[in-house]
């Protein structure tokens, strides 16, 4: 009887974090932000496990790799390379890695010493796999055939240029295939790097067999406790570097005989690695001035870790409509970001906020077209079948105050809406501000314009005029 030992780890949704960051965490009653997360703690912790593993061990990256702050995207990604190739991954999929088009994607795999897999991503004129659906990997004596699926909304609510002559599936119909295919292969254990979402990933164990682990990404969620369906061990660490998930397995003759599970918080109990230390100084210092610039300050705790709405999108929104005198505003229900604590606001706070900087755009929109916006994102956000929910939290508003019932049926939540305090009139043209097609996708509003100015720059004037803000919860969109 064989007897193996086998570690896994994942990454899941960096964000392009490469240093030390401030982190949201509850403590009772009220946040706390401590510092976490970095790539020279990662490098750290992941030369601890070779050490103490002699080797024996996976590191998948989940996605959401290549897009979040300031140096990853002002160069499309590309500081994070040299980086990501010290750190011994085996696989990575993708979301908003497609960020700078599915070209520029395909460039940065190439100079990767590890794939990107994904077995639902297509080249609409050939209908042939972009990526390679698997891989495998065998590991003490162990084979693993590690299959990956990236987020399927790429093509559904994202911006079109992320999946220009590209679309993809859901992954369910394909995997029994590959994992069929695997099995023949010899592969003992069936692993799943996907980045569809919690909630869909448990329906994916649930309705198909013989996927022994999933490595969960893209909702942000912090696993302390893996969950189980159909027998499938699936895990989800976190967001922004700040943690790694870390699965130490026992495989008896080729199957899983028992696990232990860690969520690791990358806290200052992991040193700094130097030389990856000072890899990322060799990034960041000619950005430290601009980066580093104080524009303005604030007297709440500015974060994007409610589902409803958030004080750091307020801030954003506060920003469109001085600039702009518009009514309401939206944009995106954001999950990635940095907290801002009381105090100064640096340059780099803003593009942690709103790293694509779009420009600022307005529309006319109806009051029906309103009401039916937002009861298209509830159902996007609390749909009962998990493969509806695309997109992240709930649109973010301001100027209007809606009351919905999270368990109603689609079409069905808004109980009463408002505009700046007056009841929504459904037959009225409303002046809206907002930024991407995700805070007013394009089928909505009429006279859509974009601007003579951009997010960021818009910020820095609402910071020059306010000097200090403001920016709490104020109860727009409230669960009744």
């Amino acid at each position: 009887m064989s007897n193996n030992k086998i570690t896994i780890i994942q990454l899941n949704d960096l964000h392009g974090y490469l240093e030390e960051h401030l982190e949201h965490f509850w403590d009772g009653d009220h946040p706390k932000y401590l510092k976490v997360g970095g790539l020279s703690r990662i490098k750290t912790f992941i030369d601890k496990v070779k050490k103490e593993t002699d080797n024996n061990f996976i590191f998948l990256d989940g996605g959401d790799t290549f897009h979040g702050t300031y140096p990853v995207v002002s160069s499309k990604g590309e500081v994070l390379i040299p980086l990501l190739n010290d750190l011994s991954i085996d696989a990575m999929t993708a979301h908003w890695d497609f960020a700078y088009g599915p070209e520029h994607l395909y460039n940065i795999v190439d100079k990767l010493n590890y794939p990107l897999i994904a077995c639902n991503c297509y080249h609409k004129d050939t209908e042939q796999l972009v990526f390679p659906p698997y891989i495998i990997k065998e590991v003490n004596g162990v084979k693993f055939g590690i299959l990956g699926v990236a987020a399927t909304i790429v093509d559904k609510t994202m911006p079109k240029h992320f999946s220009q002559g590209i679309y993809l599936t859901l992954g369910n119909k394909e995997l029994p295939k590959y994992i069929k295919e695997l099995k023949e292969k010899g592969a003992d254990i069936i692993m799943l790097n996907s980045h569809l979402g919690f909630p869909q990933e448990l329906q994916l164990a649930q309705e198909v067999d013989g996927i022994d682990i999933i490595l969960s990404a893209h909702t942000h969620n912090r696993v302390y406790e893996p969950s189980i369906v159909n027998d499938t061990i699936i895990i989800q660490s976190g967001c922004h570097g700040s943690f790694l998930g870390k699965l130490e397995l026992n495989v008896v003759d080729g199957n899983i005989k028992s696990y232990e599970h860690e969520l690791v918080v990358l806290d200052d109990k992991y040193e700094s690695n130097k030389e990856m230390k000072n890899n990322i100084n060799q990034v960041m210092k000619p950005l430290e001035d601009k980066l580093g610039k104080v524009l303005g300050y604030t007297e709440t705790n500015l974060d994007r870790y409610q589902v409803l709405e958030s004080t750091m999108d307020n801030f954003l929104l506060q920003s469109l409509i001085d600039y702009t005198g518009a009514e309401v505003a939206f944009s995106n229900g954001w999950r990635y970001g940095a907290p801002i604590p009381k105090g100064p606001i640096t340059e780099n706070h803003l593009w942690n906020i709103i790293p694509v900087n779009p420009p600022v755009s307005t529309t006319k929109i109806t009051g029906q077209e309103l009401w039916d916006m937002m009861e298209e994102n509830l159902d996007r956000t609390f749909a009962k079948n998990p493969y509806d929910q695309m997109g992240g939290y709930v649109k973010r508003c301001l100027g209007l105050n809606l009351y919905f019932k999270i368990e109603n049926p689609r079409g069905e939540r808004i109980q009463e809406f408002f505009i700046n305090g007056r009841p929504l009139e459904k037959d009225r043209f409303y002046n809206a501000v907002f930024v991407t097609s995700q805070g007013v996708p394009e089928k909505y509003g009429k006279e859509r314009t974009n601007l003579d100015i951009n997010a960021i720059d818009a910020l820095k004037l609402y910071l020059k005029k306010k000097k200090t803000i403001i920016s709490p919860i104020i109860d727009t969109i409230v669960a009744v």
